[in-house]
């Protein structure tokens, strides 16, 4: 699928050209099983740093040239080359749009497409009908063949770990940057949206000196941007394709591959099971069910595999499964310091089980949870949060940490479409650096600037100046 997706990508032309390295951000924290996600570092491009450790929540790193010309650009314009035409467009397509337009595109093609005029969403995004039946690949019976593992979850709202640019060559979680086409084929960096849940940028360019040109990210909001920083967009909640199968999103273990998508069919039982402790009904409830998960974060101690489950663990996303030690939730839906968010490490389930017991009937946890979902979420002005937090107690049956059979599969387009960032489609971006996010609607104008790499100024009257910099803006 990867191979086709390229193809295709290549086929619909060049986008303009510059280079990046990367930053760092997520994964989950602590040894608890629900973890959430805490920061990362990364190394100092700028050669001036005095110190080669950076802030984890804005790590920097050198790159190439960006060619890029100064001005205003709407996400939206044609001026553009770095914003594809919709959820589903092809990088390079000579007409852009505002990310979420209703421009009629040709979609990327993969084991699950989208139809050729799709009804789009409010977000711009086709709606998961219009991708037709998902392939029955997605729904077969792998308990033969297939290596055992469980879930955990969480919801800590922070930017992904995937929506960071990969650090150096022995960051080999992220999508590659050696080439604009190796980018893609990883699917680029995971979008991230800013505090209103409209998606900005996951990088743009760092503060040029005449010591160093590169790329930072996008600050996230669990460092010390708060309201200003960028978060998990919210439609990577979960979803449920039918009763049977559902589209998610996940941090992986430490080995993991942003972009990479598995399948995982349930078997009715839970990770902490013992002869004293058997499947509760949550799980017998959820027996038989499949789900699709792609990695968009990375968790430094989401485990490894074991003997008895030797594909190791995956924190399923999903909102009310537990802010974790890096909260931006909180931020993002303000609800005083007294509101119960249940626990930091499982969230509302946990709660719930901390009032009813381990052993209530799985309605009961259902209706706790919900409503829990509905306190928290009711009056947000984010729905999705409120659909994904009702999804884990109706179709997901509120299973505590379930196992199951796992292998890899071709990407949905559903999930592919919601991950790729619809700004950063190349290595390499002209958007000026933004300090504060949260004034950002969409269709606003973007400033860019033309900055260099030293040695690669414009020509001055047949001299070259020979540091790094950019035009006056």
């Amino acid at each position: 699928m990867k191979r086709r997706l390229f193809k295709l990508m290549v086929a619909a032309g060049a986008v303009a050209m510059v280079c990046a390295c990367g930053d760092d951000a997520a994964s989950n924290n602590a040894t608890n099983p629900n973890a959430g996600n805490d920061p990362g570092t990364g190394v100092v491009g700028n050669p001036s740093s005095s110190s080669g450790v950076i802030d984890p929540f804005n790590p920097g790193s050198s790159a190439s040239v960006n060619p890029g010309s100064s001005g205003m650009v709407n996400p939206g314009s044609s001026a553009n080359p770095d914003i594809p035409t919709s959820s589903s467009a092809l990088p390079g397509s000579s007409d852009s749009v505002i990310p979420g337009s209703s421009a009629d595109v040709e979609p990327v093609v993969s084991s699950s497409s989208v139809n050729a005029e799709p009804e789009l969403d409010a977000s711009g995004f086709p709606t998961l009908e219009s991708y037709g039946p998902p392939p029955a690949e997605y729904t077969k019976d792998i308990s033969a063949t297939a290596k055992r593992g469980w879930n955990t979850r969480y919801w800590d709202a922070c930017k992904p770990h995937c929506s960071w640019l990969r650090e150096n060559a022995n960051d080999v979680t992220r999508a590659d940057t050696s080439s604009d086409e190796a980018y893609l084929a990883d699917y680029g960096t995971a979008r991230n949206c800013n505090i209103h849940d409209v998606e900005v940028p996951t990088f743009t360019l760092g503060d040029v000196s005449k010591a160093w040109f590169g790329y930072n990210g996008t600050r996230s909001a669990c460092g010390d941007e708060k309201e200003k920083g960028v978060f998990t967009c919210t439609d990577m909640a979960p979803i449920a394709v039918n009763d049977t199968l559902s589209y998610a999103y996940v941090a992986g273990t430490a080995d993991s591959k942003c972009g990479k998508c598995y399948h995982l069919q349930y078997d009715g039982h839970f990770a902490n099971e013992m002869e004293n402790n058997p499947p509760r009904e949550t799980h017998k409830a959820l027996k038989g069910k499949h789900m699709i998960v792609m990695a968009s974060n990375i968790g430094m101690d989401v485990a490894g595999g074991n003997p008895n489950l030797p594909a190791g663990q995956f924190d399923l996303m999903v909102p009310g499964g537990g802010v974790g030690a890096f909260d931006a939730l909180t931020t993002q839906v303000k609800k005083g310091s007294d509101f119960n968010w249940g626990a930091g490490f499982g969230g509302f389930l946990t709660e719930c089980q901390n009032q009813l017991g381990y052993d209530a009937t799985l309605v009961a946890y259902q209706t706790c949870i919900k409503d829990m979902c509905d306190a928290a979420f009711g009056d947000a002005g984010l729905p999705n949060l409120l659909r994904g937090c009702h999804w884990f107690a109706d179709w997901y049956k509120a299973a505590d940490n379930p196992t199951y059979y796992i292998e890899e599969v071709d990407c949905p387009q559903y999930l592919i479409d919601h991950y790729m960032s619809r700004f950063n489609t190349t290595t390499t971006t002209n958007i000026k650096k933004v300090t504060d996010w949260s004034t950002y609607k969409e269709g606003d104008v973007l400033d860019t600037l033309h900055c260099w790499k030293a040695g690669e100024a414009p020509p001055e009257d047949g001299w070259v100046n020979p540091s790094a910099g950019c035009e006056n803006p």
